[in-house]
């Protein structure tokens, strides 16, 4: 079985994928109940110049259509915003798993009131990927949540 911290292995990279393409780096990955990595993907608003692929869409998306998702488990190296956590509860994914929550803590309570498995590791190369983000690019991140 995967473990979180595996599981979560997989979104770091891709948020480290999103920040060398010029990207904000976050990044998701959506897993099967058995831990089978289903898609991956990251946040790609600038490289696309779209504002709707944030890394769980882009996770989501690669995951292609999935005869249900409450047995799904999606990680992502940050807090989902509302948009995302919209999605989670849209398609009833049963667990998120958190890279982590300090730098932004989005709807993941609003997830949990709603019968959705939260998990935060508070995984400091999460972190440290946001700060640094966030202190070099701040009106880049404040677009990206809206601000």
């Amino acid at each position: 079985m995967t473990t979180p911290q595996q599981m979560l292995d997989v979104a770091v990279d891709e948020a480290r994928k999103g920040l060398s393409e010029g990207g904000i780096p976050i990044g998701a990955a959506l897993f099967g109940a058995d831990g089978t990595l289903l898609g991956s993907g990251h946040n790609r608003r600038v490289q696309l110049d779209d504002p709707s692929i944030h890394a769980e869409t882009d996770a989501f998306r690669n995951a292609g259509r999935q005869r249900g998702y409450r047995s799904t488990t999606m990680v992502t190296t940050l807090s989902p915003c509302w948009y995302c956590s919209g999605l989670v509860r849209q398609f009833n994914i049963g667990a998120v798993v958190i890279g982590e929550s300090r730098t932004f803590s989005g709807g993941h309570d609003w997830l949990a009131e709603h019968g959705v498995e939260i998990t935060i590791l508070d995984d400091e190369r999460c972190v440290t990927l946001m700060r640094d983000f966030i202190d070099a690019q701040p009106d880049l991140w404040a677009e990206d949540i809206g601000e």
